[in-house]
């Protein structure tokens, strides 16, 4: 059983979607894309600097923009992985991907989730720290004491934190034994309590989006179960913007059902990296541009076994 994973927030780099436009028919599909999404992807993606396109509410239609673009380079020759899932925004390629929504509203949702995030991330000086290794029971224990939320369970032993500025601060200062704590370069809490004002902007805007049963194999960041309704589904991606990721489960769930290899879609390597360590022996391949694709066509055919 193979897989395709969508990346999410700080995947983006300067320049990435630069060779993309080589291909046949990406510039129009950007084009269309940026009109949904209120944001010029093109630009975003070619020339914009690294402090521009980290902005909440233009890094997530550009990542999602270019799951998608990816997603259609890839299946165009007809195959098409078993199953998706995405972490944290990339859900929303992952909804597109496995038709719950059209491209269309897939960008609009975007769009609006991420200027909704930005608005509310304003709200209060917040951000989230990566904590990497120690003992899992230790660090939640150090996030409790310091009112921290543990937002993403990314696996491999990485758990990102998020909260105020100064208890993140506190927390880099005295570290859990075994740690290393690194500042993420994100606008806010993202996947906590502090993005509840975005949660009922974004609920507002699903509500009239038509939903259609998934037609692959879905897995939620929720906690890693799979999703066979698609009105669920998208309530599920509504709620999670103040909820904890829970790509750890979604890993363990991609064991359990015997996944055998995973593509992870542009702006890629994220996602590879941590199942490398949390899905240890299951081939992978990074799509980050055009001349990966190859590889990931022999992924899903079986020719690079």
């Amino acid at each position: 059983m193979i897989i395709a994973v969508f990346p999410g927030q700080g995947s983006q780099t300067p320049g990435f979607l630069t060779p993309w436009l080589d291909r046949e028919g990406s510039r129009a599909l950007l084009e269309e894309y940026s009109e949904y999404a209120g944001v010029d992807l093109i630009a975003a993606g070619t020339a914009w600097d690294a402090d521009r396109i980290r902005d909440t509410q233009v890094a997530q239609p550009l990542i999602v923009a270019a799951s998608l673009l990816s997603w259609q380079a890839l299946t165009e020759s007809g195959t098409t992985p078993a199953g998706v899932a995405g972490h944290s925004v990339g859900e929303i390629a992952a909804l597109v991907a496995a038709g719950v929504l059209t491209a269309a509203d897939g960008m609009r949702l975007v769009g609006i989730r991420g200027r909704a995030m930005a608005e509310a991330a304003g709200l209060e000086a917040t951000g989230m720290s990566a904590v990497l290794g120690g003992d899992e029971a230790v660090v939640l224990e150090r996030l409790e004491a310091l009112d921290l939320t543990p937002a993403n369970y990314n696996g491999g032993g990485q758990i990102v934190a998020a909260g105020s500025l100064p208890a993140l601060g506190e927390l880099a200062a005295d570290a859990p034994r075994g740690t290393r704590v690194i500042p993420l370069q994100v606008a806010g809490a993202f996947h906590t309590r502090f993005m509840a004002p975005a949660v009922e902007i974004l609920r507002t805007a699903a509500a009239d989006v038509e939903a259609s049963a998934p037609a692959l194999t879905l897995w939620s960041n929720r906690d890693g179960g799979v999703v066979t309704d698609g009105r669920a589904a998208v309530d599920l991606l509504v709620a999670q913007v103040a909820n904890p990721v829970r790509w750890d489960l979604c890993m363990s769930s991609f064991a359990a059902a015997g996944v055998t290899g995973i593509v992870e879609l542009a702006p890629a390597g994220t996602l590879v990296g941590l199942a490398k360590r949390g899905l240890r022996g299951v081939p992978s391949v990074a799509v980050k541009t055009p001349d990966d694709l190859p590889a990931a066509a022999g992924l899903l055919t079986g020719e690079n076994a």
